[in-house]
């Protein structure tokens, strides 16, 4: 029998994809070498650690029906479409190696005619007539006994796109984390006008039996074809939920400010794993007592505009005068905070 697995998906949808990664990762045995092939439609998918309010253009994401996909490694924000081609190699301890599936994607770049070279811990770059330019962009994991290493190679995604949504709005956010270093970037297109992601996934298959000298099956799994994973669909709920994406963020803390017909206003929020753990108000309208119950009912609120804009109807209906500036004020804040 043999020691390799191989899972080729046909959905473009990031929270499947990253469940089935997660669920392979976590169950598979110790002794298999596996690698998973799989693409994202618009998404930007965000480190384990990172703070999508910070790293990304929430409110242009919503817009533009851009996904927000938390994966569970380190690194930082990228942003997927149908222009990438994304990889996953397992492996068990000792055996796991990044060296090796970095490996085998340079080898199967050779073999469809690209010259590819290692850069850093996780880039791969090819040579152009503007310089050196970054195709690949790689991230890892490791447990005890198991690791693994996955990232992106870009064939023709659409690079005009990735400053809409990895630039985020002039914010006064102070976050805990480190913002993504944004590189320069190229498409293999750009070598390889008519290089696919089918083309790409069938030279890394290839050199993926050849280091190992071994071959398996490919399963093709889908949300149609779902993968033997005992769990899984708990584990697509968890990994499509806004409790994972976003309510995992590091503390932070974020100010907003503006002006109304009643007065100015200032909003100090702490949030803690997506939910608001203080609320300071600075404000010059001469009507307090609606605006101090405002901040005091704002904490313990999750920091998402469905949220703010629930909490804005409920107070308009405790102070009715003030209807209207409540409901101008929640629009405001779930505008400010998408």
């Amino acid at each position: 029998m043999s020691s390799l697995r191989l899972l080729l998906s046909s959905s473009v949808d990031p929270w499947f994809n990253l469940a089935v990664e997660d669920g392979i990762f976590r169950q598979m045995s110790a002794t298999q070498r596996v690698l998973f092939l799989w693409r994202n439609a618009d998404t930007v998918v965000i480190g384990r650690a990172q703070n999508p309010w910070k790293e990304c253009n929430t409110g242009r994401m919503e817009q533009d029906n851009v996904r927000l996909a938390r994966r569970s490694s380190g690194g930082g924000a990228v942003f997927h479409d149908l222009g990438n081609t994304c990889f996953t190699f397992m492996a068990g301890k000792p055996g796991y190696d990044k060296g090796i599936s970095t490996g085998i994607i340079l080898r199967a770049l050779a073999m469809l005619g690209v010259d590819a070279q290692a850069s850093g811990r996780n880039d791969l770059l090819v040579n152009t007539a503007d310089g050196a330019r970054k195709i690949s962009g790689s991230a890892y994991r490791e447990s005890k006994d198991r690791g693994f290493h996955h990232g992106t190679l870009l064939l023709d995604t659409d690079l005009s796109r990735l400053a809409n949504y990895l630039n985020p709005d002039v914010k006064k956010l102070q976050a805990k984390g480190i913002t993504s270093v944004r590189s320069r970037v190229a498409n293999l297109t750009e070598l390889l006008p008519d290089v696919s992601h089918e083309a790409v996934c069938n030279a890394i298959v290839a050199a993926f039996f050849e280091h190992y000298q071994e071959r398996c099956d490919a399963e093709y799994i889908s949300p149609e074809a779902l993968p033997d994973l005992p769990g899984f669909r708990e584990q697509f709920a968890r990994q499509s939920s806004w409790t994972w994406n976003f309510g995992q963020a590091p503390d932070f803390s974020h100010v907003l400010d503006t002006r109304f017909d009643w007065g100015g206003i200032e909003l100090h929020f702490d949030v803690e794993k997506g939910v608001i753990s203080r609320c300071q108000l600075f404000t010059d309208s001469l009507n307090l007592t609606p605006l101090e119950t405002f901040a005091e009912k704002m904490v313990g609120v999750a920091y998402r505009p469905d949220a703010v804009l629930a909490l804005g109807k409920e107070l308009g209906n405790i102070f009715p005068a003030q209807c209207k500036d409540f409901d101008a004020l929640s629009v405001w804040l779930a505008e400010s905070i998408r």
